[in-house]
This record gives structure tokens, sequence and C-alpha cells, in this order.
């Protein structure tokens, strides 16, 4: 390939690239027209900086935009002060930056023209949004605090995407990153987002969703002022960090969001704890833990050793050869009272024992005695209570016997008269 292009043989007409831009240069700057021009457009944004004032200017419907600079020395002379937001007349010139090989406008002057289409348009919109809640702090959600699975919306081919996997990476190692890539510059971009945030939902596994985009120009990151956009985020179920690469605005994603950061390296530090940083906290834990058991254990074994020496002092040894000595003569009294209770109750139940052999009917009745007994059961007591001719019964001692009164005889008689009496047969009881 070397030798193709030393075999070359380069036209005369060809232009260095230092020869073209000089020729254009020449073109643009010795116009005279262009050295003396009216502009006019939207502030769509502005940078500060030491030697003067950058601007950019857009126009209404965003599709053109120049670049603008007011030097130090031309500042105050300004009617106007270039504001965001802003419409503005300009006048100045046309000057070429040979380095970058880009053109700008020199200003010289600068007059209000009105609030500019691009900020009224973003205004109403953040103010209707606003009014339906989408950037309600109430609403926003808190990120888990140790995810397992993120999913990441911005371009393939940005900066962004290397820089938040290698912040991730570095920070987190072990956790699963999901891309759902998206155009995050020009007009198809915000399609491309909502249908990327859609994706993520739709898979259903990340924790967490980060919406990023490296640094840029205030216009080409319009496209996170767009209403689908906002909504989407604002309507996703899964928390959402934006990292949208810019600190001096605010862009409407970033309200919506539920936390935002300025770069999308600051992003992916937010939404994951340093590996090391929680090792860091484990071991002081650890640390910490062992402090408060260790002072604990210190304190039981002061608290052992005052108890110890009070023990020593009561002489418990001595109380408890006391008490010994105590329950064992209770216990000799007790076998003592208990078997003289138990003699005597012996000898009580003798006793009645004896009195009841005595009052038994059957020992009576062995000694020769006889129970007289009516036809109804009754004991007959008296002999002036019988009848002659009536049935009597007689228990013995052996048995029992029937018979028929056929006399009676007077006790007060001393001579009684003969009883007769008719026997029946012995019935055995």
């Amino acid at each position: 390939m070397n030798s193709y292009f030393t075999d070359t043989v380069i036209p005369d007409t060809a232009l260095s690239l230092a020869g073209l831009t000089d020729y254009i240069q020449d073109l643009l700057e010795q116009d005279d027209r262009l050295r003396q021009v009216w502009v006019y457009g939207e502030v769509s944004s502005t940078n500060k900086h030491p030697s003067g004032l950058f601007f950019t200017l857009q126009d209404s419907d965003g599709k053109a935009t120049i670049r603008c600079v007011v030097w130090n020395s031309q500042m105050t002379k300004l009617a106007q002060q270039p504001t965001k937001g802003e419409q503005l007349l300009v006048l100045g010139s046309i000057r070429v930056y040979r380095q970058r090989g880009e053109y700008q406008l020199t200003v010289w002057q600068a007059f209000p023209a009105g609030e500019g289409l691009q900020a009224l348009r973003y205004k109403q919109l953040r103010s209707r949004l606003e009014a339906e809640g989408l950037f309600d702090p109430q609403t926003k959600r808190s990120l888990p605090i140790h995810p397992q699975t993120i999913a990441v919306v911005t371009s393939p081919s940005a900066a962004a995407w290397g820089d938040i996997r290698k912040t991730l990476r570095q920070r987190y190692p072990g956790l699963h990153v999901l891309f759902s890539p998206a155009q995050v510059q020009g007009e198809q971009a915000p399609a491309s987002i909502v249908a990327a945030i859609e994706r993520v939902e739709r898979d259903g596994r990340a924790e967490v969703l980060i919406l990023a985009r490296g640094g840029g120009a205030v216009e080409d990151l319009s496209c996170f002022n767009d209403e689908g956009v906002v909504r989407a985020i604002a309507l996703c179920p899964i928390p959402v960090m934006t990292g949208i690469g810019h600190q001096r605005d605010e862009s409407l994603a970033d309200l919506a969001a539920d936390f935002c950061a300025h770069t999308p390296t600051a992003a992916a530090e937010q939404v994951v704890p340093e590996l090391d940083y929680l090792i860091a906290q484990h071991r002081e834990r650890i640390a910490t833990l062992k402090e408060v058991v260790d002072r604990q254990l210190d304190t039981a074994q002061a608290k052992i050793l005052i108890l110890r020496n009070k023990l020593r002092r009561l002489r418990l040894d001595r109380q408890i050869q006391q008490e010994s000595r105590s329950l064992s003569w209770l216990r000799q009294r007790l076998v003592q009272v208990t078997n003289l209770k138990f003699q005597s109750a012996s000898q009580h139940c003798q006793l009645l024992r004896q009195k009841l052999t005595t009052l038994d009917p059957k020992a009576v009745l062995q000694r020769g005695y006889a129970v007289v007994r009516q036809e109804d059961g009754t004991i007959s007591r008296s002999a002036a209570s019988l009848k002659l001719g009536q049935e009597l019964s007689i228990q013995l001692s052996d048995g029992q016997v029937k018979v028929k009164v056929t006399e009676i005889l007077d006790d007060r008689i001393s001579q009684p008269k003969a009883r007769k009496t008719r026997s029946y047969k012995k019935k055995d009881i």
C-alpha cells in the first residue's frame, strides 16, 4: 500500500487540508455580505470562557445552528447579554476556526427579539407534565441496595457505554448488565429511546435502568426533553437513573427519573456500591461487634468476680452445713411424731375392732340368744305385742325357724304355764 501511494502522481490541482481551509476562509471572510451580517435566532446554550462568551444560535425549528462568540472587549457594549432561551438579533462577521475546520460568528452587537420559541415550548411542556405529577418527588422510587441485574440504555458506539461498563466492573464484579441500544441524538432518538426502555420492561430481569449519554452541545441533547421519552421514564416500573453528561442544565428526563447524575460514570457509581467499600464496612462491623462482645465479656467477668467475693464473705458453705443439720433434725422429729401417731392410731383401731366384735349380732346369737321377727320383718321386743296364732321367724346363730304363737306367758307369774308351740321346718339363712 505504501508503494502504491509513493508511485501515485499527485495532481497539480490537489490541495492540502490547510490550503483548502485557507481557500474557504478567504471566500467567507472576504465576502462583503458576511463581513457585517445580521442574524436572528434563539440562544440554545451558553459557555463562559476567560476570553469571552461562547453561545449557540438555533432556528425555531431546531434544524439549523451556528456557533457564536463575544470577546470580553465587546461584552459591555452589547445591548442584550446572550441568555439561554432568549431570541436575539445579532450583528457580526463570519470567521473560520482553522484548527477544527469550523466557522463561527464573531458578535459585535446583540438586541433582544423576544422569548425563543424553543424555550417557550420547553416551559409549556414542563408546566404541563409537572401538573400531571410526572416530576413529583413523592413518586420517586429508591434504588436497590445490592442489585444483581442492571439495564443500560445508550448508544452502542458512544463512549458512555464503555465508561459505564468499566465503572460497574471495577466497583461491583459479577454484576449482570443488560444492554438495550438506542439512538441518543437526532430526530429518530426519542422513538429509539422509548423502544429501548420498553425492551427492558418486557425482559423483566433488570432491577434498575440507566439512561445515559456523553457530553455534547445542548442542541444535541434535545431528545431528552421529548414528551414521549419523559413519559416512558415516569411510567417505567423499575427505578431509572439518568446520566446525560451535562452539568449546566437539567433535562425533563432528569426531572422524571428517580435519580439523576451529571455523567454516565457518575450514574454507574450511584447505582452500585463499591465492593472495596463494602468489604471495608464489613470489616469495620466485625471489629465493632468484637469490641462490643469483648466489653460485655469483661463486664460479665467483673460481675462474676464481685459475686464470688460476696459468696466468700457470706460463708455460704457454713450456712449450708447448718441448714443440712437443721433438716436432718427435722427429718428425725418427723419420723418420731409419725411413728407415735401411727401407734396411737393402731391402738385405737384395735379398740374399735374389739367393740365391733362385742356388738356383732352374730356373736350375741352364738351365746344362745335369738332374734324374733314378725311377718313384716320387724323385731318383736315385747310379748304384749304378740297375738295367739301369729306366725313368727326366729333367727338363731346357725339358721332360722318359723313358729306360731299358741300361748303367751306372763313373766309376772312365778309359775309359768307350759307354753305350747308348733314347730315348722327349719330354714337356713
